[in-house]
């Protein structure tokens, strides 16, 4: 059974039947899209049933498409594309269950839900040039209706500077892709075999430029400084469930870009400027961190600190790729760089959920107009609070692991740049406490003591995301052990 096929196409099919249903039947469209991630959920868990952790690129599935140029449906998985398309699917299921948009949901917001998940899953499990960057393409299209259609009052301003923003970045990614077929022989878009020949091998002009093509498509996806303006618009104007998929999945798109492009194929360009990158990544963490400080929009706040975290990644992958570190600092590093994207992605999107949540009810998101919300909304108030202690790195929940082997790894080569990094943490814990201080302790407001706390369908939505950061935080193996069959990648092929 072609598992990897299903898991990508069955969305994309659904999708494509909630445009055709017919307007009266106004449940249905839900149910479609529940139904569709269902099915890829058990694709994606028969594939892990089937994967060997002691392999590679593995459980390749192939059917030719345009054999002059060798262009094919192709895909694959290794540790890293079955934890991210996991991830994904763990949260396209708690958006469509969520909602976007008036309730029951509709035909549009159905059908661009399930387009996301399918285009982003085709992303990350392709292994064929010409698939990842129109999937990658078709991702942005999604979104972009998205906050467009059901975003806040600027939403259409957000989601064209989103759109032109990841659209320009996707264009130096497309000349890379041509650069690297012209260069393979004989030529192909098989990204396995170009991983593992190397066609623009050396530091020379040639591999530095396609090098830096590809740097800067993925920089704007990340997005590291000074590639990150888009971000915060977006996410503010967004729908809940917009900046959920936003944060949780699309951001990973382009660290994922960056582990299996220039990582993987452009190992000796990527060293020569692994420094410099490292550099970008660590001004990412820091400024991150003292914008988000600053910030009194609960959403706006927490999309800087994903520039913060983001910051993370790319330090932990250029430290992978410099010359002289050891093979066990390697993969300490490229492993806390891929667990960091899961971790994440299932806080984020719980702290994006839990914002949207008070701005249903309270009407605003402003932290000087929220206060004492831990007395009318203990169960909410309680939610918060572990959450944020999961964003700021509190050992036992997730992003402690994912950011203890980012340092250990960074330390080998980067030791200052790694030190300094640290105080990222420091400050992200002084903006959480501080947030966490001002909306839920001390006196509630009048107009708020009447709120009501979280009902079923909102804690469907994120209590399981909040379980597997815990569990992650608690036994971090249960995303290792698939992940760790990936570090074969920092050794350059």
């Amino acid at each position: 059974m072609p598992w990897l096929t299903v898991a990508v196409v069955v969305p994309l099919i659904a999708a494509a039947l909630c445009a055709a249903l017919p307007a009266r039947a106004s449940r249905l469209p839900h149910v479609v899209a529940l139904g569709a991630t269902a099915v890829s959920a058990i694709a994606l868990v028969a594939t892990v049933v089937r994967f060997d952790t002691a392999e590679g690129m593995q459980l390749v599935e192939q059917a030719r498409w345009i054999p002059s140029i060798d262009v094919a449906w192709r895909l694959g998985v290794d540790g890293m594309a079955l934890v991210l398309a996991l991830l994904t699917v763990v949260l396209s299921a708690a958006a469509i269950g969520y909602g976007v948009g008036p309730r029951p949901m509709t035909r549009a917001a159905a059908g661009l839900l399930l387009l996301l998940e399918g285009s982003t899953l085709a992303f990350f499990l392709a292994e064929d040039f010409i698939l990842f960057y129109v999937a990658f393409d078709v991702s942005l299209v999604a979104m972009y209706f998205l906050i467009a259609l059901w975003g806040e009052e600027r939403r259409r301003y957000a989601a064209l500077k989103f759109f032109l923003y990841t659209l320009i970045g996707s264009l130096p990614i497309l000349l890379g892709i041509i650069a690297l077929f012209l260069s393979s022989d004989p030529q192909t878009f098989d990204m396995t075999r170009l991983a593992t020949e190397h066609p623009v091998a050396g530091g020379g002009l040639g591999a530095t430029l396609v090098f830096l093509a590809f740097f800067v498509g993925f920089a704007i996806k990340i997005p590291i400084v000074p590639f990150h303006t888009w971000l915060p618009a977006a996410h503010v104007e967004a729908p809940t469930a917009g900046s959920v998929l936003l944060a949780g999945v699309l951001l990973k798109m382009g660290t994922y870009g960056l582990v299996r492009v220039n990582l993987q194929m452009l190992p000796d360009a990527f060293a020569t400027y692994a420094l410099p990158i490292a550099l970008l990544g660590l001004v990412s963490v820091l400024y991150g961190a003292l914008v988000a400080l600053a910030q009194t929009d609960l959403k706006r706040m927490i999309a800087y600190t994903s520039v913060n975290h983001m910051g993370y990644v790319v330090i932990a992958v250029a430290a992978a790729a410099a010359s002289g570190i050891s093979s066990r600092a390697r993969e300490l590093a490229v492993d806390g760089a891929v667990l960091q994207m899961v971790a994440h992605g299932l806080v984020t999107a719980t702290l994006f959920f839990l914002a949207g949540f008070i701005k249903d009810r309270a009407k605003t998101r402003d932290l000087g107009k929220l206060g004492g919300l831990l007395r009318p909304m203990p169960v909410y108030g309680s939610l918060v609070a572990l959450t944020f202690f999961a964003s700021l790195g509190l050992p036992g929940l997730a992003q402690f692991p994912a950011e203890l082997l980012i340092f250990l790894g960074t330390f080998d080569v980067y030791p200052a740049i790694a030190a300094v990094a640290v105080l990222g943490i420091v400050i992200t814990a002084a903006l959480f406490l501080l947030a966490l201080q001002r909306a839920f302790m001390g006196t509630t407001p009048k107009g708020l003591r009447k709120l009501a706390d979280l009902g079923a369908r909102e804690l469907v939505a994120v209590v399981p995301l909040v379980g597997l950061f815990v569990a992650l935080g608690l036994y971090p193996r249960l995303a290792l052990d698939l992940i760790r069959s990936v570090s074969w990648l920092a050794g350059g092929g």
